[in-house]
């Protein structure tokens, strides 16, 4: 499909056949990237004019995003430099988050020459979260999947994605687990194992805001767990999880790995989302 420009005219999600990707991604746009997110006290949310700065105030924290579903105005080159000059003198990482749809065109473009780096797309994954929900989950003998509940389900996960990475995942515990701890309602960590005592085998996370989307972030599995249905569990878990709490949606920025599976199991690609890093500490 191609993407519409939501600075133009574009049909309402009531005009758009129900389902449709059309339909889905206008929903998505609409609910998820036009609302001012409220930010908290520790994370604040500052508009740099249409641009949203979304970041932990203490500039050492792991969470620093920008989006700027509106454009970016008459001189855009000037504004991308003005937020990366706010990141580099708090010698803080920022991404930016850019969808195929953003204006200007040429915004990839503008962010690389101001210093931002390229990171590979992802796609865009859209659908209704009851039949995902629905497909019955089938995992190996002896293995099940839950939400964690505990901190000790946050240190496995921790290792297991150190192993399967090979970087620090310090995140896990020092900044995700406070993050489920202080609003539990916001998110589910989701964990795939044979016991309590033993490793975690794939885990994942489920992630709730004002919207009405379930957002499945992450994906991790043992290597020599892999193609064992382990990552499509935690797929439909999250969505039974989402739908408890009234999501009708789900969404996914889904890496090729993930995609074909996503597919499978009846979600859409909508558009394309491509990541633009700048690190001042390089």
């Amino acid at each position: 499909m191609n993407p519409p420009s939501f600075q133009s005219d574009v049909p309402s999600a009531t005009d758009l056949p129900a389902g449709s990707p059309e339909q889905l991604l206008r929903v998505f746009h609409d609910q998820t990237r036009a609302p001012v997110p409220l930010g908290t006290a520790e994370r604040p949310v500052e508009l740099d004019g249409p641009v949203r700065k979304h970041y932990d105030l203490d500039a050492s924290g792991h969470f620093a995003m920008v989006e700027s579903p509106d454009g970016l105005g008459e001189d855009p080159s000037a504004l991308i430099e003005r937020v990366r000059d706010f990141f580099a003198a708090r010698g803080q990482r920022v991404e930016w988050k850019t969808y195929d749809y953003d204006e200007p065109a040429d915004l990839g473009e503008r962010l690389e020459a101001a210093g931002f780096v390229l990171e590979p797309d992802e796609a865009l994954i859209l659908g209704d979260a009851a039949p995902l929900a629905a497909q019955d989950l089938r995992l190996p003998e002896g293995v099940i999947v839950r939400a964690a509940d505990c901190f000790d389900d946050f240190v496995r996960f921790r290792t297991m994605s150190e192993t399967v990475w090979g970087e620090d995942h310090a995140y896990v515990t020092e900044s995700l687990y406070p993050d489920w701890l202080a609003k539990p309602e916001s998110m589910h960590v989701v964990v795939v194992e044979e016991s309590r005592e033993g490793p975690v085998l794939c885990a994942a996370r489920g992630e709730y805001d004002e919207s009405s989307f379930t957002g499945l972030w992450g994906g991790s599995t043992l290597p020599e767990w892999r193609g064992r249905g382990l990552y499509r569990a935690t797929l439909l878990h999250r969505a039974r999880l989402g739908l408890d709490r009234g999501k009708q949606y789900v969404r996914v920025d889904a890496s090729p790995d993930s995609e074909p599976i996503l597919r499978r199991l009846g979600l859409h690609r909508v558009a394309t989302t491509t990541p633009y890093v700048f690190d001042p500490r390089r």
